[in-house]
């Protein structure tokens, strides 16, 4: 999936959610999941999302101090800094989240998530990696203070095998969304009081 979904224009209702797609490969899987929780987001809450890739950070996010990053690398950061939520879709490797995408984090100041509403998805090649969901991606968000959903989304290779979420997987993504939109909506409330 290369190109933009309806879902992944920018928000008309005043929220900014950002989709973050942790892979350094285009099309890619975890992409699929995040463009199906923005558009089920869209559909069911009226909420638009901005769908990014790590690859947008291009070469200069390997630097290892944010001072010696490009425009491109900065730009990212700052729009995970300043997205009102967040949809996370990681690839697992070996048991493990990208290293870049944890690098990415590893520049953002304490505190710069903190109340921020997060949904974690992730696929890799078998169950055997859905524990990483748990063991690594959640408590990078729990560090930085983030609510993170109760329902995360994993997905294995079988369950995306047809281009399109299997059924289970389709409600296991409804759910998060109604989940994220619920812990949107005293910080949207709250935006639309002091406007």
């Amino acid at each position: 999936m290369t190109g933009a979904s309806p879902a992944a224009a920018p928000p008309a209702t005043g929220s900014r959610v950002l989709g973050l797609v942790g892979a350094s490969w285009r099309p890619a899987r975890p992409r699929m999941l995040v463009e199906a929780a923005a558009a089920r987001l869209a559909a069911a809450h009226g909420i638009g999302t901005e769908v990014a890739d790590l690859l947008d950070a291009g070469p200069g996010l390997g630097a290892f101090q944010r001072r010696d990053m490009d425009a491109r690398a900065e730009a990212l950061i700052a729009k995970v800094e300043t997205a009102e939520a967040l949809i996370i879709g990681c690839p697992v490797f070996q048991g493990g989240m990208p290293g870049l995408l944890k690098h990415l984090f590893d520049q953002a100041p304490e505190g710069a998530l903190k109340g921020r509403p997060v949904l974690i998805t992730a696929c890799g090649g078998g169950l055997r990696h859905a524990l990483v969901v748990e063991h690594q991606i959640r408590p990078l968000f729990g560090y930085f203070e983030a609510l993170t959903c109760p329902t995360a989304v994993y997905a294995g290779t079988a369950e995306l095998s047809d281009g399109a979420p299997a059924p289970a997987l389709a409600e296991r993504i409804e759910a998060a969304a109604a989940q994220l939109a619920a812990l949107m909506a005293p910080r949207r409330t709250t935006g639309r009081r002091a406007a």
